[in-house]
């Protein structure tokens, strides 16, 4: 399991508007800044995102490099799917695919697909057989 991901951006300010007004439609909701100054030699500034008292999504300034990161959300229904995707696309985001099922993955697997404003492709996943009671 992982514990946080580092994504480098090239514009700070366009980047925390940008996942400000995408992530809470996956429920993650809490934004928190971290002085690179205080931590080791060398550490960058860098602007999380969490949920549940964790911070897990992290922003950096720099080069980004689109691809080498695919990073996939987790929701809790296909309407946070619709949601993010809605949300990311009215941000400035640019459509991979539109939420549907994504049946060459598994007949449970439903998502959405996106590029954020440095390219990165970000997919909002909602797999039903791990909700099932």
């Amino acid at each position: 399991m992982l514990d946080h991901i580092f994504l480098t951006v090239s514009n700070m300010t366009r980047s925390i508007a940008f996942y400000e007004a995408v992530l809470p439609s996956l429920h993650i909701t809490v934004r928190h800044d971290y002085d690179g100054k205080d931590g080791p030699a060398g550490h960058p500034d860098l602007k999380g995102f969490g949920a549940n008292g964790r911070i897990f999504f992290w922003l950096r300034q720099g080069e980004p490099s689109m691809n080498a990161v695919h990073i996939g959300f987790v929701a809790n229904s296909e309407a946070e799917v619709k949601a993010a995707h809605s949300a990311a696309l009215e941000a400035g985001a640019t459509e991979i695919h539109a939420p549907g099922a994504q049946l060459h993955y598994d007949p449970h697997y439903y998502a959405a697909q996106v590029r954020d404003p440095d390219g990165y492709s970000l997919e909002f996943v909602y797999k039903s057989w791990q909700h099932a009671s």
